[in-house]
């Protein structure tokens, strides 16, 4: 089960309190003050990484802390600070405070983001020593470290989606495109979570079906047509051996509108998938239908370029690798 959303709570450590303390040796039995200052907390880092899975930890943990400061020592020694914690999550993760005061996004790999600022080390005693106060026993406690309530959200980041009704082939797709190990059975829903895939350096997203009311939340719902906005171009997969091709494709579109009417302006090629299914001709007419049916901006859009293929046609996998990379070419 793929988690893409918690909410945690992190603490920074505190800080160290300072030390009360006098010089004391052999020959000097009444020194002066020489209490150290107590070492900073830790702060807590959020820190990036490609795998998508990476929020799955926190399923069952859900508060995280980072080490508190030492007290400070005799002989002006200052306490250990505490160790910094960092927090790995996957790339695309948006991080929101719960009380609305910060946001953040991690886009690349390797970011580093720091969340909580660790507590300040309290004053050593030596610190208040005057000519007018010699022995003085005041200190200073250190600092509570910062406290955040988060909602992380992972927002899937790929060049490009694979979307369509269930059961018309995305995973066996992406399986051919990229070799990636998706599940594949024929039976609808067999992918539950996003799968990823590379394919000569784009990363490739197949997202699990849509089904009439997903923007309400019905069958995988919005759960999944947020991630579809952060791919640069969607390959609408619509199955050759479908009875009403055009129907297919608009429930998809009215949904993605439904959801975010600027998914209707994403660049897309219509792939026609399971092609070997049908005849030559049958591939034909529903091409011809596809482009010539009057297609509304609500529905359909503008007319997009349509392509056929089969799992088990290497040209027409080929062709579809040269457009996709032709499409985000101009994208970039």
């Amino acid at each position: 089960m793929l988690v893409d959303e918690v909410q945690i709570t992190i603490q920074a450590g505190k800080g160290g309190d300072g030390r009360v303390s006098f010089h004391r040796e052999k020959f000097v039995p009444k020194g002066g003050p020489d209490g150290g200052d107590g070492g900073n907390g830790g702060n807590v880092y959020l820190t990036s990484t490609d795998d998508i899975g990476a929020l799955n930890k926190f399923r069952f943990q859900k508060e995280f802390k980072a080490e508190d400061g030492k007290p400070g020592g005799a002989g002006r020694k200052t306490g250990m600070s505490g160790k910094d914690l960092e927090i790995m999550v996957p790339v695309g993760t948006v991080i929101d405070d719960t009380e609305g005061v910060a946001s953040w996004e991690i886009k690349t790999k390797d970011d580093r983001v720091l969340l909580a600022q660790g507590g300040k080390g309290g004053r050593g005693n030596w610190h208040f020593k005057s000519a007018t106060h010699q022995t003085p026993t005041e200190f200073e406690y250190g600092t509570l470290g910062q406290q955040r309530n988060l909602f992380l959200e992972l927002r899937l980041i790929a060049d490009i989606g694979l979307i369509g009704l269930p059961s018309v082939g995305k995973s066996a797709l992406l399986n051919e495109l990229t070799r990636a190990s998706a599940k594949v059975a024929p039976y609808p829903f067999t992918t539950l979570e996003p799968n990823l895939g590379s394919m000569d350096g784009l990363i490739l997203a197949d997202l699990p079906g849509l089904i009439e009311g997903a923007h309400k939340g019905k069958g995988l719902g919005v759960k999944f047509l947020k991630h579809i906005k952060r791919t640069k171009v969607l390959v609408h997969c619509i199955s050759a051996e479908s009875s009403d091709v055009l129907r297919d494709y608009g429930i998809v579109r009215k949904e993605l509108g439904k959801y975010d009417k600027e998914l209707l302006a994403r660049p897309e090629i219509i792939l026609l998938t399971k092609s070997d299914l049908v005849t030559k001709e049958q591939l034909k007419d529903i091409k011809t239908r596809l482009r010539s049916a009057e297609l509304s901006s609500a529905s359909f859009g503008e007319a997009r370029e349509i392509l056929a293929c089969s799992i088990y046609d290497y040209e027409g996998i080929e062709n579809l690798k040269r457009k996709l990379h032709n499409i985000l070419k101009t994208q970039n």
